[in-house]
């Protein structure tokens, strides 16, 4: 089995890149050069692509040339692609030759072929991107706890006491859990679930965070230890215990987690004083477009400096590391602008990439101290309902905004990656959708599910139409909130709708999932805010079965203003969300892991926060 993340710097690495690579189209730098008649030949291609295969498709660029090309890729269903000949193997031997090579195929080294194969029909695309990620999300909560009873004259016997440290629209601990089987089982996946969402989302950036030398399997593992040995201490402590009881401080703990290989990966860039200049001699083929080129100078900073010292120059007027370093008359003005001069563009790209994963990872911190102040300000009327679910609405599409424009979609602008776009767009699309599901299981009338539903809808249909309009393309173009020309926008919008189609789903079916087997499991005391046993509340009509018919009819609603939405902008304008959301899928085959890992991550924040901590 190929390893986890075969990605070299400097390298094309998909069978795709390699059927296409040949010595007469060099890779020069992050592109391949293409001879002007192959080129003809793709265009030619991805129009037959857009106006017969993938009929309403609005894909652009780079993704119908890759498109057209797997349009016209025979399929490979029944080739090993490199496996054992299944002939004479028994059936046991062939389901796991079968299973296994699905699983590389699909999320260990995902090919476009096969996922191209599996999102092509709609009951694979939901079962993989919907049913799977719901199923593992509520397989996780389901895991029986070891329980025992409370104390006597614990504080949570008495809620409302002085002593009580918890929310009361959480709902008070019931029971004791054992510590120990919270964190290396409950705990420990949640943690391994995020470490993984990170390393893709790295993975489609194209960067190995890791050490070199230690490797992917070592270096996560020494992080996963460290996450579940951090938390011992603490609890080993009487005085520290406080803070073992609380969710936001392990959701904290798993913050920081995320962020070590972020900061591995910055820490690794600066010891290679990747932010100073080029570190490694460029390729032949690379020379070309540099002065080294004519002129026999060195083209990494150590080549320069060597040569320099040859010729007698002064290193210090002519090398940015010594006019850093050099004598405090130097220093000043001119070091600063020598500093930006010298700042490589992709070590630039890779600060801007930091910045959107820490406005991603503060997200959910955000949207946990969102669900504390609603939670004890209950009961809420429909006003403040509504107050509430907007301001977090608005919330997250700022946020979401402002990482959508740190990674840009076009090459050149700040990361300029398509496919990290399209994995936040999703994160936070889906954070938003979680804790709205929250929401239902403290809805107490019907009302306050019609009103929110009757906003969301009709705002869903109505201005999801008109934002796509030529004319508030144009209103954005004038007033410079956007350079893209109107197929790009277009295509942008679509695979919004596509993703918000993912979110709505992935999050219900697994709220309804989680209320089943938590209010009918042996978790029920774990999760007494699915318990929905309070005399008063029953007294009002506020119980089981009222959430979970509501929450199966809201959506069932959501149901079919998605279709009638995809239907209004298939009619208006000509495309087809569903073929959109396929060719991005097939396209970039990464997004198919990726989106896998950061659905089953939210998805656990959702049901985290709400878990009762009383250790044993």
């Amino acid at each position: 089995m190929p390893e986890f993340f075969p990605f070299i710097p400097g390298t094309e690495t998909s069978r795709t890149a390699r059927q296409h690579a040949s010595d007469a189209s060099p890779l020069l730098g992050r592109f391949r050069a293409v001879p002007r008649s192959q080129q003809r030949r793709r265009s030619a291609s991805a129009l037959g692509l857009l106006s017969n295969g993938w009929r309403g498709s609005v894909h652009v660029g780079y993704g119908a040339l890759i498109a057209s090309e797997l349009d016209r890729a025979p399929q490979d269903d029944d080739s090993n692609d490199g496996y054992e000949d299944d002939d004479g193997a028994g059936w046991a031997q062939r389901g796991y030759r079968w299973a296994r090579r699905n699983v590389e195929d699909l999320f260990i080294a995902p090919r476009q072929a096969a996922v191209k194969r599996v999102v092509d029909k709609w009951w694979t695309r939901w079962g993989i991107l919907v049913f799977l990620p719901a199923a593992l999300a509520v397989a996780w909560c389901a895991i029986p706890f070891p329980q025992y009873p409370l104390r006597p004259g614990d504080p949570d016997r008495n809620p409302g006491h002085d002593d009580d440290h918890r929310a009361p629209g959480h709902g008070s601990a019931r029971v004791q859990v054992n510590f120990w089987f919270f964190l290396f089982v409950y705990y420990g996946f949640y943690n391994l679930t995020a470490l993984m969402w990170i390393t893709k989302v790295f993975n489609l950036y194209s960067l190995n965070w890791w050490p070199k030398n230690l490797g992917f399997p070592l270096t996560i593992t020494l992080i996963a230890v460290l996450g579940l040995a951090a938390p011992i201490p603490v609890y080993m402590v009487p005085e520290l215990n406080f803070l073992t009881i609380h969710n936001t401080a392990w959701i904290s703990w798993t913050f920081v987690i995320m962020a070590m290989p972020v900061a591995i990966a910055f820490c690794i860039l600066m010891l290679h004083e990747r932010h100073l200049g080029l570190r490694n001699s460029l390729s032949e083929t690379q020379r070309i477009f540099t002065s080294s080129w004519w002129t026999s100078e060195g083209d990494s900073v150590a080549d320069r400096r060597r040569d320099r010292r040859r010729m007698g120059l002064n290193d210090y007027t002519l090398d940015p590391d010594n006019v850093l370093q050099g004598p405090p008359s130097q220093r000043g003005r001119a070091s600063a602008m020598m500093r930006r001069r010298w700042l490589p563009a992709s070590f630039v790209r890779f600060v801007w990439f930091c910045l959107a994963l820490l406005v991603g990872l503060l997200a959910y911190l955000i949207g946990e101290a969102y669900a504390e102040i609603y939670l004890r300000t209950l009961p809420h009327n429909n006003l403040e309902t509504v107050v509430y679910v907007y301001s977090w609405v608005i919330t997250v599409h700022l946020l979401d905004a402002l990482t959508g424009w740190i990674l840009g979609v076009s090459e050149g602008e700040r990361v300029g990656s398509y496919p990290l776009s399209w994995i936040f767009k999703l994160y936070f699309m889906l954070t938003y959708q979680t804790y709205v599901r929250a929401l239902y299981a403290r809805l107490r009338s019907p009302s306050q599910f019609i009103l929110l539903q009757a906003l969301s809808s009709s705002s869903l249909i109505v201005l999801v139409p008109l934002t796509m309009s030529m004319t508030y393309h144009r209103i954005m173009t004038f007033l410079g909130l956007t350079t893209q020309s109107y197929a790009s926008y277009q295509k942008l919008c679509i695979r919004n709708v596509f993703i918000r189609f993912i979110a709505e789903n992935v999050s219900m079916l697994a709220f309804l999932g989680s209320i089943l087997v938590l209010h009918f499991g042996s978790n029920k005391d774990v999760y007494p805010y699915f318990a929905f046993d309070d005399p008063e509340d029953i007294e009002d009509g506020y119980n089981f079965g009222f959430t979970f018919y509501a929450s199966s009819i809201t959506w069932a609603c959501e149901l079919v203003a998605g279709f009638l939405l995809r239907a209004l902008i298939r009619w208006c304008f000509g495309v087809n969300a569903s073929i959109e959301g396929k060719l991005d899928l097939a396209v970039w085959p990464e997004l198919l892991p990726t989106s896998m890992a950061v659905m089953l991550h939210v998805l656990q924040n959702m049901l985290f926060s709400i878990i009762r901590l009383h250790f044993h």
